[in-house]
């Protein structure tokens, strides 16, 4: 009997020794998700339009805010604007433009009836004026000549047109390889101004001479004049 007990403790104990009782796995704990904060929604302000009547006649509708400034349209007495900006002292509205779909331009308070509180009007920047227009020519355009005859002097003019009061400044460049001095002129308001200048030919060749404008913005034209002569 000590025997069949002896026997059954000493299997008993290998079973232990072997694995054992075997625990199932404990599950880890989970958090649950942090809830994503949601950013406030942001809407874009409505710009500010004043309705206006023109009160005169016509009115001439400008680059910028005075007669200085290159009118764009003409609109007639009557006729109902868009106001979405003023300059500083509130004498010039910036307003749709009527005759260009997506523009805008400047018509003086004096002759515009306002239809609506014009204070909350934002003050819109003088605008940045530029050279709209440069005309190149040569005279003569064409020289045919004894060979005998060299030099010849060749005449140039360039016709400059602005949008508003600016300082501008240019240069020349012949084929030859000369370039003139950096010029200056003043606009005092939108309009044409003329330039001249001259050089001498002492050969039969094919020129060109470039004109530069320098500032308020880079533009360059350019005109080719050819020379020839016979024995």
């Amino acid at each position: 009997m000590n025997r069949l007990v002896l026997l059954a403790g000493l299997v008993l104990l290998g079973l232990t020794a072997c694995g054992g009782t075997t625990l199932p796995p404990t599950a880890s704990p989970t958090s649950p998700p942090l809830p994503t904060a949601t950013p406030p929604a942001t809407s874009t302000p409505k710009p500010v339009e004043v309705s206006m009547r023109v009160a005169a006649e016509a009115v001439n509708c400008r680059f910028g805010p005075g007669t200085v400034y290159q009118t764009l349209n003409e609109i007639g007495g009557g006729n109902l604007l868009r106001a979405v900006g003023r300059n500083e002292d509130s004498t010039w509205w910036l307003v749709r433009d009527p005759g260009s779909p997506g523009g805008s331009c400047w018509v003086s308070a004096e002759v515009i009836e306002e239809l609506g509180e014009t204070a909350s009007l934002p003050v819109v920047p003088l605008p940045f004026v530029t050279v709209t227009d440069v005309s190149l020519r040569v005279e003569p355009n064409r020289i045919v000549i004894n060979c005998d005859q060299f030099p010849q002097t060749v005449f140039f003019e360039a016709t400059i047109t602005t949008n508003g009061p600016t300082l501008f400044t240019w240069k020349w460049e012949v084929s030859t390889g000369i370039t003139s001095n950096v010029g200056t002129l003043i606009f005092e308001e939108a309009g044409t101004q003329v330039i001249n200048e001259y050089y001498q030919i002492n050969a039969p060749n094919e020129y060109w001479v470039k004109f530069y404008v320098l500032t308020p913005n880079e533009r360059v034209e350019e005109v080719s004049f050819p020379v020839s002569c016979t024995p």
